[in-house]
């Protein structure tokens, strides 16, 4: 079970896991996401409408696949959104909203969908990211979402082990992914309901990661790197806790655990965002 599987990381999954012989339910919001997918199954993949904010939804979606299987072999977390803004102005709505999906949603499916788990002593998979090791400017509210996954994986792991249940956390780096493109609209929005304060404080700020993440689109992994990884997390026998994708993760992380918080500010204010 895999869940945002309409685009990006999520479609990669799914149909990577596909060609490999899995039987494959792939998460989706909307009816021409599934016809989309339909169009691209071999046999082994089945389109089921998911939203991870609704309950209903998810009830209704374990439902089917409870009726379809007798078992499940690995639930892929992946579904999640991008918001980014200065913490001092943001939309608390906003802030909700990414947490409600990123990670209340995430624990909501697999909490759903552990019953069929535990009978194949199953896999969960997070979909993280660097950002859950370091937390950009402005990007604040998309890595609190990640690094409470992090935790959340964390505690999973733990609790779940008697049942050899395993559990394991990917930390993409930049994907090319539609994540970025809807996170840089969202961010545009964002500038045109801001008050002029907020613009005089954080109008260049603003306007160097939304130019960053422009500079990025079409540079990153092929989403088909991190779905390789992620059938790796489903199918060893001792799967890592934690699978870093992509150099640029690889360096986010080796950032994080060595240098002194002081030199990261530094470094991502003076390189990365243009900021004072």
């Amino acid at each position: 079970m895999i869940t945002g599987a309409s685009s990006g990381i999520g479609e990669a999954c799914a149909l990577w896991l596909q060609d490999r012989g899995y039987r494959v339910f792939a998460g989706v919001r909307k009816n021409t996401d599934a016809e989309a997918l339909k169009q691209k199954s071999k046999g082994h993949l089945r389109p089921v409408l998911l939203d991870v904010m609704d309950e209903t939804s998810i009830r209704e979606a374990a439902q089917f696949v409870f009726s379809q299987v007798s078992q499940l072999d690995g639930l892929v977390n992946n579904a999640g959104i991008a918001v980014a803004g200065p913490l001092e102005f943001l939309p608390l709505q906003e802030l909700r909203r990414v947490l409600e999906v990123n990670v209340v949603g995430q624990v909501a499916v697999t909490q759903a969908f552990l019953p069929l788990l535990r009978k194949a002593r199953g896999r969960v998979v997070l979909m993280s990211s660097i950002s859950g090791r370091v937390a950009a400017p402005l990007m604040g509210p998309y890595a609190a979402s990640k690094f409470a996954l992090e935790a959340i994986g964390d505690a999973l792991r733990r609790e779940l082990g008697p049942w050899g249940i395993e559990v394991s956390i990917i930390e993409p780096g930049n994907i090319q992914t539609p994540i970025w493109g809807k996170g840089v609209a969202w961010g545009e929005a964002l500038k045109q309901q801001l008050p002029p304060e907020a613009i005089r404080l954080y109008g260049r700020a603003i306007d160097g990661i939304l130019n960053y993440i422009r500079a990025q689109d079409g540079s990153g992994l092929h989403p088909n790197e991190v779905a390789r990884v992620v059938a790796q997390a489903l199918a060893a026998a001792r799967p890592r806790t934690r699978y870093v994708v992509g150099r640029d993760a690889r360096a986010g992380a080796l950032l994080a655990r060595v240098l002194p918080d002081r030199w990261v500010d530094r470094f991502i204010a003076g390189r990365r965002f243009g900021q004072r």
